[in-house]
């Protein structure tokens, strides 16, 4: 059993790294193998609506300039799947809307590649603006028949500054009871 995470944020080990492993930690906690792809520095295209996986069937996207079908596997082989953005005008940053729109889409031309998949969104947040892309992250999963489990509160976490979200307790522990319940999700799933 493997977890991916996927950290959108511009900022390497910022809030949303911090949410993200917060996260990791229950489920690793719990015997379950994960990794961190952090989308720092990287420059991820939307989609083009070329609909060439949709020809090929391929399990990959016609765009290989960049490491979009990289993403796709690891996604793919995982059994739980975790998209962290932090709130940009509220709303996903514009790599995890690329991934969104083109694993997405390689995703539902190839048989809803991750369907019955677990997954979940977390978003770092200054003030406001969080909920719509909370929304965003949730409807990936929706549209892709992922499961997504609930935690304590929405998956937030309040912070400007890199490492503020460690003073929101609230957000931490609904991180920390996201993990918990991620973790219990996937194994019973491969009962």
């Amino acid at each position: 059993m493997k977890v991916v995470a996927i950290n959108g944020s511009a900022r390497k080990d910022g809030n949303t790294s911090i949410l993200l492993n917060t996260v990791l930690g229950e489920i690793r906690n719990e015997g379950i193998e994960t990794e961190l792809i952090q989308l720092a520095g990287k420059s991820l295209q939307g989609c083009i609506a070329c609909y060439k996986c949709f020809e090929k069937k391929n399990g990959k996207c016609a765009v290989e300039k960049d490491e979009m079908n990289s993403l796709i596997g690891e996604m793919a082989d995982a059994d739980g799947i975790l998209l962290g953005s932090p709130t940009y005008f509220s709303d996903v940053s514009a790599n995890i809307k690329a991934v969104i729109e083109r694993c997405g889409m390689v995703a539902r031309a190839n048989g809803d590649l991750f369907k019955r998949k677990v997954g979940a969104g977390v978003v770092a947040v200054r003030r406001a603006g969080a909920t719509h892309v909370f929304s965003s992250l949730n409807y990936f999963f929706l549209i892709g028949q992922m499961i997504v489990p609930g935690s304590s509160y929405w998956n937030l976490g309040i912070g400007r500054e890199p490492g503020e979200v460690r003073n929101d307790n609230e957000g931490i522990q609904t991180m920390v009871n996201l993990g918990k319940n991620m973790s219990w999700l996937i194994k019973k799933l491969a009962a």
